[in-house]
């Protein structure tokens, strides 16, 4: 039978909602039980163990299927996707490398947050200039909480008829509560641009105090993003209403190193200098670097090179 810690983990990962650490634990106390003899109580927790993993993925599969899709009503107000871009596989400064982990993890254990009142991160705001890996961000946070990603599209939600646009964020908010995923509003400043004389009244300003009273109001599982461009656009009573704010920038020296690395060192290792190879790509965004690394990759496939000199690769990394 199980051991005191075991039985201590099985119920702290079952509270937690945390499959993976529930389902190790079960496979050790089975190991447990052959080790003792036991092997036919072994024989039928293994069987146990492999119908719930089954059942786990079929339900998995089914739950990805149906939130995925959309009626009629919904179809033009979101793009639906379910990426796959953990974590691991990008390199951010260590700030916002902290806060996405942050953000992972009390997501993960937010039942046992609930359990004492709390609620975890949930609504983010992502600023920063183009290409830093505002919207890679999103996506990264939908696969590491194995959640599809719905962005929502803005030409299907702005109208220039009156009381429609609000009405149809009422409709995307609906299935923020209804359907637990990952809620990108992209460009946020489309709708989130101050209250001023210019747009003191109109449809902008209904979206807009629309947005800010269902974003207060909201009480789902859902995690919303919303990343702009421009900040210095958004109205100051949005910076309230969000429960984090993730300021991204174009990699500094030691990222762009990092990132170099991560892209290149498999086809060049010991052969470059990293520090002069990253002073190349001072200036450039993180999409411009790893656009530049899949160029440089593909040259090295396509060509068998085995021999790469930084000269070679000066003209990658052109900023013009």
């Amino acid at each position: 039978m199980a051991n005191k810690e075991q039985l201590k983990a099985l119920l702290d990962s079952y509270f937690n909602d945390d499959k993976e650490r529930f389902i190790s634990t079960a496979l050790q106390v089975a190991a447990s039980a052959a080790k003792k003899g036991q092997g036919n109580l072994a024989t039928e927790l293994k069987e146990i163990i492999d119908r719930g993993r089954n059942s786990i993925k079929n339900h998995q599969t089914d739950s990805k299927i149906e939130s995925l899709s959309l009626d009629k009503d919904l179809s033009a107000l979101f793009n639906t996707s379910k990426p796959e871009v953990s974590l691991r596989d990008v390199v951010f400064s260590n700030e916002i490398d902290t806060s996405l982990r942050k953000v992972i993890s009390e997501q993960k254990q937010r039942l046992k947050l609930k359990e004492f009142d709390l609620k975890p991160i949930s609504k983010i705001l992502l600023i920063g200039p183009p290409g830093t890996g505002k919207t890679l961000t999103s996506k990264i946070l939908a696969s590491e909480l194995n959640l599809p990603l719905f962005t929502v599209q803005f030409e299907g939600l702005l109208s220039r008829y009156m009381g429609e646009s609000a009405a149809k964020l009422k409709l995307v908010f609906n299935k923020i509560s209804d359907t637990r995923a990952i809620y990108l509003f992209d460009e946020f400043d489309a709708i989130g641009a101050k209250r001023t004389k210019d747009n003191d009244v109109g449809e902008i300003r209904r979206v807009l105090n629309t947005f800010l009273q269902l974003l207060e109001n909201i009480n789902s599982d859902s995690l919303i993003i919303a990343a702009t461009n421009h900040p210095e656009l958004l109205d100051e009573a949005l910076f309230r209403r969000f429960d984090k704010v993730i300021y991204y920038n174009n990699p500094d020296a030691n990222v762009i190193e990092a990132l170099l690395k991560d892209r290149l060192y498999s086809f060049a290792k010991d052969q470059i200098d990293w520090k002069k190879l990253a002073s190349l790509a001072e200036g450039l965004n993180h999409s411009e670097i790893v656009k530049a690394c899949n160029e440089i990759s593909k040259e090295i496939i396509l060509n068998d090179k085995f021999f790469i000199s930084l000269d070679s690769l000066r003209g990658f990394f052109n900023k013009n």
